[in-house]
């Protein structure tokens, strides 16, 4: 049973590129790299036809995962997302209860998850815990070092 998977328009056109480059650029490099090995003779000596070949197992496995990916693949419809609650791609803005600090959040799909750039999983504590709150509510998340408590200022679409 597969799990299905919500996207942005963006990480979806993100998955469908990275999965293109791994068939059409790398899946030939891999086959070239074997084909060099072979030619360098004895095959049950050759290591370097071996790790040839391992790398292609790696790299075949990794675009089964890719399309099955795809394959359960959900465009998120943005229009349709209702802004009372926090819900996927809801951006959030948070107060920390214990320290004061402000902080904003989007929330996305695993895959789309960059804490850098401030993009949080709905999968991660800190989303589980936000999700299907309202505005000025406070979430508390259980956290690896104990109880977060946060405030929620402000819930907007990305």
């Amino acid at each position: 049973m597969s799990k299905v998977s919500y996207y942005t328009k963006e990480g979806l056109q993100k998955l469908k590129d990275e999965l293109n480059h791994l068939r059409d650029v790398e899946r030939p490099r891999a086959s070239q790299a074997i084909a060099e090995a072979r030619d360098k003779g004895d095959l049950s000596e050759n290591a370097e036809y071996d790790a040839a070949k391992e790398a292609q197992g790696l790299l075949e496995m990794k675009i089964a995962k890719m399309e099955e990916l795809l394959a359960n693949a959900r465009l998120i419809d943005e229009s349709q997302l209702d802004t009372s609650r926090v819900l996927v791609l809801s951006t959030v803005k948070l107060k920390n209860e214990q320290n004061g600090m402000e902080m904003t959040y989007t929330l996305v799909a695993e895959s789309e998850a960059d804490l850098k750039a401030g993009k949080i999983s709905v999968t991660s504590p800190i989303g589980k815990g936000l999700l299907g709150k309202k505005e000025g509510e406070t979430a508390e998340i259980q956290v690896p070092n104990g109880t977060l408590k946060f405030r929620i200022l402000e819930i907007t679409r990305s």
